[in-house]
């Protein structure tokens, strides 16, 4: 049986009657996105409808997960909220704090000791709000909520971006910042400007050595990794049909690379098949009664133009396999053209490591087509001439493709097999050598190529794929290698071709584990004590931010003006600095430490205004906070890409950064600077950036009559003693300007519980 039955069988009874109440206001069919929006409104059945990209609107999701890394924060937050329990189905999954060094079992038992502090925070804390608790090893928490919790037609909020995952099954699941994972947990409502909605039809099949994979590296081609910013992606067609559940899920997931709030697929065969084979049978027969609900209305897939604001559409048949990289996303490489391109921008050709897990892609199906690529090669006398890494997405996939033989099938190739868990993916690599910042290449089925992310080193170039293709260039050692065309010489000198890939969707003997790894919190969690030691370096207790001081913000000194991509990994890297995701203090020594200074391309050195000499970020903002300035951040286009990490808005607001002022913004980064009571500006005239000038200071007027839809004007003060003025925008409602003045949304909940 399923987790929190009672809740799916809870929302799928209210479908019927909201999706009428809905259709009413709409006056036309309705998408599969805008059913699960309509059916999770705040205040119930639907009395009005929302104009797409421009109406706030509250929500009620129906649950939340948390990773170990993000969730400190989120819960040290919500135990400020004043709540005795968690208000809807709420997990932690203990999956980032782990590091891929020597294998599984010393990694494994490496982290628990380092990370012991840590982890009974976090199971205590769990233990005593009523949130389900999944051990460290149990598994990548986007497929430990695929496999467990994950359902047709629900909504849930995650901190972290890909969260987006569960949309394999049909799912709204949307990455937020963990104070909007408080708010849902103190049981308040959340709110999203209502998205505008991209279509993507898949006709065809794939084949070959095509896989789901390849789809999304393809649309991250087309749209770049802002061009669903603000948008739901939903995927349609025969082609979806004919993918499996967790092929579903790799796309959806992948979609936080465009920018987009969410994917999602209509509610279909291959999601009921993964449901049963995940022993949620009831959830199935439940989907399986309002099945016409979780699936657009047939007008709205046989016209899509008139229902889209975008539609795309792409033949499954004719996709090619694709590499994406090196340094973002987005650089979308066909295979067959990856020689000709690397040749162009001197990418190195050898590959030294291959790497194949991440939540992206870490399911059973993943792990078989990649084996049966593994044990072509050892049948046909080749050995892989680079280093070979497999993190499984969860216990349950571990212990079966240990069962079936998978495992072994790998070690058969000298892979190591690491834990189950994100490891290389968010930079918990110890990868030997990379510190002599070496160029090299890798490919990796994971989702992020940014510079540094995996193993910290600025000059390895890492290339996205499927996890069939990353087994087939591992082998061959070559990033230009086309298993469609090319060949491979064996060990006695015979050319030899390997076949596609083939592998099960589902395990044929159905899937098996012995400890899953879950800890259900206790019925009643009152005397459960959580303690957090004041000399921990690992942990911190919060303090409230302090509110707006009701007046023009003036005479701050500009901090950085950050030039190209400035991803929430250049403003709060993740890698050894995960360590201190709950100790606000100590993580906000990493501050802006890899955004390039406009001024002299540079990372991690800026001018002083108090000294002017040139030095670290974060010393030189808090040399600003001790003497009682607070500064500005200037960024460029996208600011804030990248991952839901909420540490990214909190470092800054912690040391004093009052404003961030950027070109545009990635939706959740600038959600979480609001939350944290920072203004969150774009420039209106974009070129206006040219005028930020090293030694400025900056003045920010019309706060006192501080509006939606009404901008602000900044007042640039040069070194010269002349003034330029700049108008700023921003999108700010009446109720987050409310959390901008009270100094952040948690002083709202905590005020409102303290009147309570």
């Amino acid at each position: 049986m399923a987790f929190d039955i009672d809740m799916i069988k809870k929302v799928y009874a209210q479908y019927a009657e909201r999706i009428a109440a809905a259709r009413k206001v709409a006056d036309r069919p309705l998408t599969l996105t805008e059913k699960i929006l309509y059916t999770h409104l705040w205040d119930g059945n639907a009395t009005q409808g929302y104009e797409r990209g421009v109406s706030y609107v509250d929500f009620a999701p129906d649950r939340v997960a948390m990773q170990d890394a993000t969730a400190q924060m989120a819960l040290l937050q919500f135990m400020q909220a004043g709540r005795a329990r968690v208000a809807v189905p709420s997990t932690v999954h203990c999956d980032h704090l782990i590091r891929a060094k020597e294998g599984a079992e010393k990694d494994l038992a490496v982290a628990t000791t380092e990370s012991r502090e840590v982890f009974d925070f976090l199971a205590s804390v769990s233990n005593k709000y009523g949130i389900g608790f999944w051990k460290p090893g149990a598994g990548i928490i986007h497929q430990v909520v695929l496999e467990n919790y994950a359902f047709p037609g629900g909504m849930m909020i995650g901190t972290d971006s890909h969260t987006v995952n569960a949309g394999g099954l049909g799912m709204l699941a949307i990455g937020v910042g963990g104070a909007d994972a408080c708010d849902v947990m103190a049981g308040l409502p959340w709110e999203l400007k209502f998205p505008k909605l991209i279509g993507i039809k898949l006709t065809g099949k794939l084949n070959g050595w095509t896989a789901p994979k390849d789809v999304i590296l393809k649309v991250a081609g087309i749209l770049t990794v802002k061009g669903g910013t603000g948008c739901i992606v939903e995927y349609f067609g025969e082609g979806a049909k004919a993918m499996s559940c967790t092929g579903k899920g790799t796309i959806c997931n992948m979609g936080a690379e465009i920018g987009a709030t969410t994917s999602t697929f209509g509610y279909d065969e291959s999601m009921e098949r993964y449901l049963r084979a995940t022993n949620r049978a009831d959830v199935a027969d439940a989907a399986n009664a309002i099945k016409e609900h979780l699936t657009a209305d047939p007008e709205v897939y046989a016209n899509p133009e008139q229902y889209f604001d975008q539609v795309i559409e792409i033949n499954l048949s004719e996709l090619e396999p694709h590499l994406n990289g090196p340094f973002t996303p987005d650089l979308a490489t066909p295979v067959s053209k990856m020689k000709e391109e690397a040749e162009k921008n001197g990418w190195p050709l050898k590959v030294e490591w291959g790497l194949i897990g991440s939540c992206t892609n870490s399911s059973y199906e993943d792990l078989s087509r990649a084996a049966s690529v593994a044990r072509q090669a050892v049948e046909k006398g080749l050995v892989t001439k680079a280093e070979f890494g497999i993190n499984p997405g969860s216990e349950q996939v571990r212990y079966t493709a240990e069962r079936d033989g998978l495992l072994d099938t790998f070690t058969d190739l000298d892979a190591t097999i690491f834990t189950n868990a994100c490891g290389p993916c968010i930079g918990m690599w110890a990868r030997v050598g990379a510190e002599r910042a070496e160029k090299n290449t890798i490919v990796h089925s994971f989702n992020r190529n940014f510079a540094k992310r995996a193993d910290g080193n600025p000059n390895t170039y890492a290339f996205v794929a499927s996890p069939e293709l990353v087994a087939a260039i591992a082998i061959s050692g070559d990033l230009s290698f086309n298993p469609i065309t090319d060949t491979l010489v064996n060990s006695k000198g015979e050319s030899v071709k390997l076949d596609p890939p083939a592998g099960d969707e589902l395990p044929q003997k159905g899937f098996d584990v012995e400890d899953p790894g879950y800890q259900a919190p206790a019925e009643d969690g009152s005397n459960v004590v959580v303690a957090v030691s004041p000399t921990s370096d690992r942990l911190q207790l919060l303090d409230p931010f302090p509110a707006w001081e009701g007046t023009d913000i003036n005479g701050l000194k500009l901090l950085i003006k950050a030039k190209g991509k400035c991803t929430t990994d250049h403003i709060s890297m993740a890698g050894p600095w995960l360590k201190y995701r709950g100790h606000l203090d100590n993580i906000s020594n990493n501050l802006l430490i890899g955004a390039v200074n406009f001024f002299n391309d540079k990372t991690d050195s800026v001018k002083n205004q108090l000294t002017n000499e040139y030095g670290p970020v974060p010393a030189t903002q808090r040399d600003y906070k001790a003497a009682g300035i607070g500064s500005i951040v200037v960024g460029d286009e996208n600011y804030g890409e990248g991952s839901s990490r909420e540490h990214a808005a909190m470092e800054p607001r912690h040391l004093g950064v009052r404003a961030v002022l950027v070109k545009s913004f990635a939706r959740i980064h600038e959600t979480n600077l609001k939350k944290q009571g920072m203004l969150a500006l774009t420039f209106v005239n974009k070129e206006d950036y040219d005028k930020i000038e090293e030694d400025d200071t900056i003045d920010i007027i019309g706060l006192t009559e501080f509006a939606p839809g009404k901008p602000l004007t900044l007042v640039l003060h040069h070194a010269d003693g002349s003034e330029e003025r700049i108008e700023a925008n921003h999108s700010y409602n009446d109720q987050q300007i409310g959390w901008f003045r009270a100094g952040g949304a948690l002083n709202i909940i905590r005020q409102g519980q303290a009147s309570a």
